[in-house]
């Protein structure tokens, strides 16, 4: 999605290794441990975040011990639309969530049923049985968007909610979920952070999943043909 450009932000000692493979992207590392894991630096996050409209935090990250410190900065004193996935929902579920009460940040959490129950503190079990009521009283709650990942994607703000019924078997594979959020974040680079904004995220992942897999069948799709099917996607949907 052309977003004019792409920021990458990953810890100092794994840049030679990804550099390579970025060739329209932008990359900003941070300082690391000897374990290749962020570390909580003020100045860098602060010249990492200059001028950027929108941000996903957490595919890829691991489970840094400055994680906490990273995304409760971030959380506390930046004023941008914030996506967090993946290691960044595991991070999440470890501070205290009133801090999404009080964050300037226009905030979007994607989980799939497991993160939510870490994040949540539901069960499954419970989850599964209301997940609409679930999911609707934590964004109120917590002055969230939120997108549960399912075979129906619920999304909601705690007063819209909606249901997004596309996508295929084949997207049960690892990186569909990062494809998800990459998708976000580039809507959110030219788009207003609202509900409706991240249902037409969904629809396009889901879209673009289903092209894919009509493609390439759902036992041999991975996660990368649903990003080449994007364009194709964006032609089906204005069409």
């Amino acid at each position: 999605m052309d977003v004019g450009v792409i920021r990458l932000i990953v810890p100092k000692n794994i840049e030679l290794s990804i550099a390579p493979y970025l060739l329209e992207q932008t990359m900003y590392p941070i300082s690391c441990d000897e374990e290749n894991r962020m570390i909580f630096n003020k100045e860098e996050i602060d010249r990492s975040l200059e001028k950027i409209k929108a941000l996903a935090i957490g595919m890829g990250w691991g489970s840094g011990k400055d994680n906490e410190k990273i995304l409760t900065y971030i959380l506390e004193n930046k004023d941008i639309p914030c996506i967090i996935d993946a290691d960044g929902l595991n991070t999440l579920a470890k501070i205290d969530l009133n801090i999404l009460k009080k964050s300037k940040n226009k905030i979007i959490l994607t989980p799939h049923l497991k993160e939510f129950e870490r994040v949540s503190k539901n069960s499954i079990e419970k989850i599964k049985e209301n997940p609409i009521e679930l999911a609707v009283d934590f964004a109120k709650k917590y002055n969230v968007i939120i997108l549960l990942k399912g075979s129906t994607t619920i999304v909601t703000n705690g007063d819209e909610t909606f249901f997004v019924k596309r996508g295929c078997a084949g997207m049960a594979t690892a990186g569909s979920g990062d494809v998800l959020s990459g998708i976000l974040v580039g809507m959110l680079g030219y788009n207003e952070a609202n509900v409706k904004t991240v249902v037409a995220g969904a629809i396009l992942a889901g879209v673009a999943g289903e092209l894919a897999e009509k493609k390439y069948t759902d036992i041999g799709m991975k996660a990368s043909d649903t990003i080449q099917m994007i364009p194709e996607a964006i032609k089906k949907i204005r069409n």
